[in-house]
């Protein structure tokens, strides 16, 4: 599924900033080209690289929280993390009944989310990035319902509580600096694609033996992919987002690019695939599974 921690990545970068490098960073073109060609290797995708490795827990945890963001809506899980906010900011009774109104918020913002993941596996390109983009519309859809609550909580917020709940972000920004030096897996949002992202021209060349109108389709998939990966590294936040409301509003900025990129792609992709013959089809969503196969030979590298 795409973006399986959805929520838990949008509201972490909110409060916390950079914790654990800042996982809603990690999603991009790699996401969208891995939405062409079905999911070849669990650790090559930024999003899906995030998601296996956040927790100490390792991946059964990561599972069992997958299935509860996607199958229940309880507020310990749906939520924001209230006590802890309350713990730092310790807000009096009017900031109380603002925390509370963006509790409630929060919990419907995370139903939002939740009701748009995929209820079965999605076998075609197509499909796979239509799914992409409800989910994508449904993180915008909880962005737009959080940040009135959250800016008028933190509006009520003296200077002081202010910096308690900022300065638990800066800590996090340190730790998450000091472990990129000493060479954690923590990527740039900005960095090129790696190379297992590159197109397989040759590949489908091989097995699908397009036609002409059938490789000018193609081009113009593969010129729409290189589009959409040059607005998504541009739209790339700068270090500068120091409070909650503004980290929330440069993740809704970069769900608006993520959502552009997508339709982008998508249109494209929607036109190539129409070409196709059934057969056709058929090998070309063959592609990333066999590449999977190959990769995971013994001696065999990425690339």
């Amino acid at each position: 599924m795409f973006w399986p921690f959805a929520y838990y990545d949008l509201y972490d970068y909110t409060m916390w900033g950079y914790g654990y490098g800042a996982p809603f960073w990690g999603y991009g073109y790699p996401d969208i080209y891995t939405g062409i060609f079905a999911p070849y290797g669990y650790g090559d995708l930024s999003g899906y690289f995030y998601s296996s490795r956040r927790s100490s827990g390792g991946r059964n945890l990561a599972l069992d929280r997958l299935a509860q963001m996607c199958g229940d809506d309880r507020s310990d899980i749906a939520g924001l993390p209230i006590d802890q906010i309350q713990q730092v900011v310790e807000p009096t009774e009017p900031q109380r009944a603002a925390l509370d109104d963006l509790a409630n918020a929060s919990i419907a913002a995370a139903q939002k989310i939740r009701a748009a993941c995929p209820t079965q596996m999605i076998l075609t390109a197509p499909g796979r990035l239509a799914a992409m983009q409800q989910r994508v519309e449904a993180m915008i859809a909880a962005v737009a319902m959080v940040q009135p609550p959250l800016e008028k909580f933190y509006g009520l917020l003296n200077d002081e509580q202010k910096a308690r709940l900022n300065g638990v972000a800066e800590e996090q920004r340190r730790i998450s600096a000091a472990k990129a030096a000493k060479g954690s897996l923590i990527e740039s949002c900005g960095a090129a694609p790696p190379a297992a992202m590159q197109w397989p021209t040759a590949e489908i060349e091989a097995r699908l033996h397009p036609t002409e109108g059938q490789r000018a389709s193609l081009e113009r998939l593969q010129d729409a992919s290189a589009k959409a990966a040059d607005m998504l590294k541009a739209s790339c936040q700068a270090d500068d987002a120091v409070t909650p409301p503004a980290r929330l509003a440069a993740a809704g900025k970069r769900l608006d690019a993520m959502l552009q990129a997508v339709k982008l792609v998508s249109s494209a992709l929607d036109d190539f695939y129409a070409t196709l013959s059934d057969e056709q089809k058929a090998q070309f969503e063959a592609i990333g599974p066999r590449r999977t196969s190959e990769l995971d030979r013994p001696g065999m590298m990425q690339g």
